[in-house]
């Protein structure tokens, strides 16, 4: 990662070297089954248990009320899938339940699996900041409620939840409360007094992945179906072998967090203002979220006009993402963004930098940098700026012009041809469009002198997204290459 900007601890953080030293002396050391009743086990169930006070101790829990999972994923699942089964199984129906619609997917399919089970599932609108206001989660409580699950800090935007205040709202009408912590936990003072369910993760706060905790107040422990069975460790709750290197890595982290945590958090929320103030004077550049109400590290901005899959692929200095992690493969706008009522273009058009412990100073100033560039870059082609072609106006050429698509559907092209006697001299495009569709234009523009009106365009969609080595479901953005230069070729006919 030295050979990059690494903005993307929100998906998840680099391993703190110690958790590493840590792990590595665990694996080196050998064990044994905890489950074992030989000394050897014995000893591998001390270390755990000693490793579960240290989790336990950043978020002010007990021991006892720890239970290992994979990860927060895993550890969401169990809160809202054993919760609802439990309930049900006592109530002999389904119930009612209560989240946001800018949750985790974690949260959110579980939820629409139980839907699809018979239960009522309200997800409230985030006011525009992101922020849930108690009486709006007060007004769609019902008397059959079982579980209102909430993220504490937003994956994508780091807006903070006034988590006391809904807590207090699930407490007067004897609601169970599920938080998803893993973007809180070791960045803000997270707590687990008051919540029956907490969750969080080792791999956002500098520890290894595939390890997290969910933390069940006692008096819900019995009502929490498990949803992994076997051998019934976990207190019965998850079963399978503990990973006793990711529990001691897990450990580690969280000993390190408790102890440098408010430092470092005002070290990233000075960097995160630094990065702001360096991009916030670009056109079109919006903040994402709550001014103040969010966490340190992460930052997300909507470049309006600017095309998102086309910057984020100018980066290559920087390590981003374009919306969440989870998501950023399929493409689509962040969900997150539009339920905040960003409409797609802008929602398409954003990138969310989230700082961690290896961020520094340098890191900042080549991310300002690398996205001044590229915002530059693609605000010169975009809709919003007049037609390059002032020195062809001043020696009175013959131009045409021909665009087709639209910004909001995600791409727009202007043809530019320059007219000598039956033939096109010279080519020049705007765009709105993706690496795909700015990648194929200039191969197009340079086989276009020397065309004539009557003419077929040099080669089809398909050719030039063959020659651009672009993926078949870039199909379509070509097509729309092809529509602006038949506008065009129409345009110069009809004089």
């Amino acid at each position: 990662m030295s050979a990059i900007a690494y903005l993307d601890h929100a998906a998840t953080t680099p391993p703190d070297p110690r958790v590493i030293a840590e792990m590595t002396a665990v694996l080196s050391a050998g064990g044994a089954n905890p489950a074992a009743i030989h000394a050897a086990g014995r000893a591998t169930a001390a270390r755990i248990e000693a490793a579960r006070a240290d989790v336990a101790a950043l978020v002010g829990a007990a021991p006892r009320d720890v239970v290992f999972t994979s990860g927060a994923t895993e550890a969401n699942n169990l809160a809202i899938l054993g919760h609802a089964q439990a309930w049900a199984a006592t109530q002999g129906r389904p119930g009612h339940l209560v989240s946001l619609a800018t949750e985790h997917k974690s949260v959110l399919a579980p939820l629409r699996k139980l839907k699809a089970q018979g239960w009522r599932v309200t997800l409230l609108q985030p006011a525009p900041d992101g922020r849930l206001e108690a009486a709006a989660l007060a007004g769609v409580i019902e008397p059959d409620t079982a579980l209102v699950s909430l993220l504490w800090v937003n994956n994508e935007t780091g807006v903070r939840q006034d988590v006391p205040a809904l807590l207090a709202v699930c407490h007067a009408h004897g609601v169970a409360a599920h938080v998803d912590a893993a973007q809180a936990a070791g960045k803000e003072p997270a707590f687990v007094a008051g919540i029956d369910y907490l969750v969080f993760t080792a791999h956002k706060l500098g520890g290894p992945q595939g390890i997290g905790a969910l933390v069940v107040a006692p008096p819900r422990r019995a009502q929490l179906s498990p949803q992994i069975v076997g051998g019934g460790q976990e207190r019965g709750l998850r079963s399978g072998t503990p990973a006793e290197h990711q529990i001691a890595g897990f450990a580690a982290a969280c000993r390190i967090a408790s102890r440098e945590g408010p430092a470092e958090a005002a070290r990233l929320g000075a960097l995160r203002d630094r990065l702001w103030e360096g991009l916030s004077d670009l056109p079109g550049a919006e903040l994402n979220g709550h001014a103040t109400e969010r966490v340190c590290g992460i930052l997300n901005v909507t470049f309006t006009g600017i095309e998102g899959e086309s910057l984020y692929a100018g980066l290559q200095e920087v390590a981003v993402s374009p919306g969440s992690a989870c998501d950023s493969a399929s493409g689509e706008p962040s969900f997150v963004l539009r339920a905040m009522g960003r409409d797609r273009e802008a929602a398409q058009s954003s990138l969310r930098f989230s700082l961690g412990r290896t961020s520094t100073v340098a890191d900042i100033h080549l991310a300002i940098a690398a996205v001044r560039r590229e915002h530059a870059r693609l605000h010169a082609l975009s809709p919003a700026r007049p037609p390059p072609i002032e020195d062809w106006a001043a020696a009175d050429a013959r131009i045409v012009k021909g665009e087709a698509g639209a910004a909001r559907t995600g791409t727009w092209v202007r043809w530019l041809w320059r007219i000598e006697g039956d033939a096109i001299a010279e080519a020049r495009w705007q765009a709105y469009g993706c690496p795909a569709v700015l990648a194929a234009l200039p191969h197009v523009a340079a086989r276009l002198p020397g065309v004539r009106a009557d003419a077929p365009l040099p080669g089809s969609p398909a050719e030039w997204l063959e020659a651009v080595n672009s993926p078949v479901e870039k199909l379509g953005r070509m097509l729309i290459i092809e529509d602006a230069a038949r506008a065009a070729m129409a345009a110069w006919s009809a004089r």
